[in-house]
């Protein structure tokens, strides 16, 4: 676990695992989260779209490319928003998805003693080696463990 003073500005952590996502992950999570869109879980629908299968759910694969990147960068800190989603390249079931986290800026909170504030853009990446999604994302980190 990296603690604030372990985040350097320019330092790029890598996932150790990569996850590979299941047919059911993309199911579940599109009903769980009540997305309507047959793109997702129609697959007589989706063979008829550019793609001809059903496509992640995209929230699905901003989830996993977080979680992925929390050991490196945010084990014990508290979110604070994500900012510049961007989706450059679809995600299918069966796809192995792992995460790059690089350190972007960080300083001491002004507002919460004990605290610093991390910028971070994070990047998921296939089996290939394409970038399937990036973004940023600000996290508050404690400077020292408890």
């Amino acid at each position: 676990m990296r603690e604030y003073d372990d985040l350097e500005v320019g330092a790029v952590y890598r996932s150790r695992f990569g996850r590979t996502v299941l047919e059911a992950d993309n199911v579940w999570f599109t009903l769980l989260t009540l997305n309507t869109n047959p793109i997702h879980f129609d697959a007589r629908h989706a063979a008829q779209t550019e793609w001809g299968k059903p496509l992640v759910d995209s929230t699905f694969t901003l989830a996993l490319v977080t979680g992925l990147s929390v050991i490196d960068v945010s084990e014990r800190a508290v979110n604070l928003g994500w900012r510049e989603v961007r989706l450059p390249a679809p995600v299918f079931a069966g796809d192995t998805i792992r995460a790059e986290t690089e350190i972007l800026e960080k300083r001491e909170s002004k507002s919460r003693p004990g605290f610093g504030v991390v910028t971070v853009r994070s990047r998921g990446l296939n089996q290939d080696d394409v970038v399937v999604i990036e973004f940023e994302r600000t996290v508050l980190v404690p400077l020292a463990a408890d």
